[in-house]
C-alpha cells in the first residue's frame, strides 16, 4: 500500500506532511490512525491501525521468559505513540522518537509496503549508500 521515497522538511512546530500517494492511499483504504514506534536501523516505523494489531498479535506470542523478546517488545511497545493526521496531513512526531532516530529537520519518508518508516536525511542516505551495493547479492540470497 506504502511505495516510495520522499524528501520533507519539519515545518516550524515540528510537523511532517505525509506524502501525498499515501494520503491517497489513506482515503483509498479509509485509514485515518496510525501507531509510530522505535524502528530498526535507526529509524521509525508507522503502521496503519489495522496493521499495529497485526504486528502486536505477532509479538504477544512470544514468550515472556526470554531476555530478548522481554527487551523487544519493552522498547517496542513503549516508544509507541497514536497519531491522527491533521487536515492537511501532518503528523507530529513526539520528541523521544526523534531524538531515537537523530531527526532534526531534513526527513526521508519511505514506504515499505505494509509500513512507513521515517528517517533522518543523514541515516537513510548512510543507509542507502552502503544498502544499495548489496541489493542484487541480497535478492540471489533471499529470492528464489
Amino acid at each position: 500500500m506504502f511505495y516510495g521515497e520522499y524528501e520533507h522538511t519539519l515545518d516550524r512546530k515540528g510537523r511532517i506532511i505525509i506524502p501525498s500517494k499515501f494520503r491517497d492511499a489513506l482515503k483509498e483504504h479509509y485509514i485515518e490512525r496510525f501507531f509510530i514506534t522505535r524502528g530498526l536501523d535507526k529509524c521509525l516505523f508507522m503502521f496503519a491501525e489495522d496493521e499495529w494489531k497485526l504486528q502486536e498479535q505477532k509479538f504477544k506470542t512470544m514468550s515472556f521468559t526470554k531476555a530478548e523478546y522481554r527487551r523487544f517488545n519493552r522498547l517496542f511497545f513503549s516508544g509507541a505513540s497514536e497519531l491522527i493526521p491533521d487536515k492537511q496531513g501532518r503528523i507530529l512526531i513526539p520528541s523521544y522518537l526523534k531524538d531515537y532516530a537523530a531527526i532534526k529537520r531534513e526527513v526521508y519518508v519511505i514506504g515499505v509496503s505494509n509500513r512507513i518508516e521515517i528517517w533522518s536525511q543523514h541515516n537513510w542516505k548512510d543507509y542507502y549508500s552502503v544498502s544499495k551495493e548489496a541489493f542484487e547479492e541480497v535478492a540471489e540470497k533471499l529470492i528464489e
